[in-house]
């Protein structure tokens, strides 16, 4: 069985590690050079210019506006996205009521209906979800503010996305309804199975629905968890939140740069600006954000494997 294993374990290995070193690898260090040039991204001639991209990204307000609102997205939305499907996936696994004759431990009614309800966002595209969001969030004709109209509260109309205070608030919310159904199923997959012994063991011993929860499914999850986490803060900083935020703001990243996030200010340099080096460098530091946000939930999330 070792004759020609090495062989055999390239073979199959050379192709897909060939097109991944072509196609991810060769784009990340093509930007890192890049980065120490003045390229315009239209011009093929350009001249190195050491650090300077760099220092004046430093000095640039706008992008420590952009850095900040990507870390509140890697952040905040990780943390309400899997909160709420953690929630909904032990709720529609085994927070029913039991039933006369039925076993101990059982979903709520409708539970397979309410996971097709949950998972419809994801097959609805991004921008489609975040058209409807923009008309409803209008101010004078949304669905929302003529909602509260409708329920006697006129002096309560707010501009949604054309105030700054909540304008960054209101995509993380589109954000996190389109994506909290993907979790939700991964989640219902997982509970799935865990043996319903350790649920019933656990009640006989008069353990309640938080103690089960916090105490079986989320350390027999954790994996599970952790690699959702991760997903998502690579979304919230990357294309999930460039679309959203392209799509249903004015500017867009605006009003005043209060919704600009760092992945929309390097598509905004590239291709708005024609400062393609500059776009790079930002590009490189965005990089550097979401490695380090996965390094850090990767070691924070660290423990010891369970088995079941």
């Amino acid at each position: 069985m070792q004759h020609g294993k090495y062989r055999f374990i390239v073979g199959f290995l050379a192709l897909p590690l060939g097109l991944y070193a072509l196609f991810v690898v060769w784009p990340f260090i093509q930007s890192i050079y890049y980065s120490f040039t003045d390229w315009t991204g239209l011009s093929p001639e350009f001249k190195m210019v050491g650090l300077d991209n760099y220092r004046r990204m430093l000095h640039d307000d706008i992008f420590w506006k952009s850095l900040q609102h990507s870390l509140m997205f890697a952040i905040v939305l990780p943390l309400v996205t899997i909160s709420l499907a953690l929630f909904f996936a032990f709720m529609i696994n085994v927070g029913g009521r039991r039933r006369k004759g039925g076993p101990v431990i059982s979903g709520v009614r409708g539970s397979s209906f309410y996971k097709i309800v949950y998972f419809f966002p994801q097959v609805l595209s991004i921008a489609i979800v975040s058209l409807l969001f923009a008309f409803a969030y209008n101010p004078d004709s949304g669905a929302i503010n003529s909602l509260l109209r409708g329920i006697g509260l006129d002096n309560i109309q707010p501009l949604w996305l054309g105030d700054p205070s909540l304008a960054l608030w209101c995509v993380m919310a589109v954000l996190v309804w389109s994506t909290v159904g993907f979790f939700v199923v991964l989640f219902s997959a997982g509970m799935a199975s865990i043996p319903m012994d350790l649920y019933e063991a656990a009640l006989l011993d008069g353990a309640g629905r938080a103690a089960t929860f916090f105490r079986i499914t989320l350390p027999l999850l954790w994996d599970t968890v952790q690699s959702g986490w991760v997903y998502m803060g690579i979304l919230a900083l990357g294309a999930e939140s460039f679309a959203v935020v392209q799509i249903m703001t004015t500017g867009p990243g605006g009003p005043d740069y209060s919704t600009t996030v760092m992945v929309l200010y390097v598509y905004q340099k590239a291709f708005r600006d024609g400062q393609a080096a500059y776009a790079t460098t930002i590009g490189v530091a965005l990089l550097i954000v979401t490695l380090a946000f996965a390094a850090v939930v990767m070691r924070l999330g660290r423990r010891e494997r369970l088995e079941y």
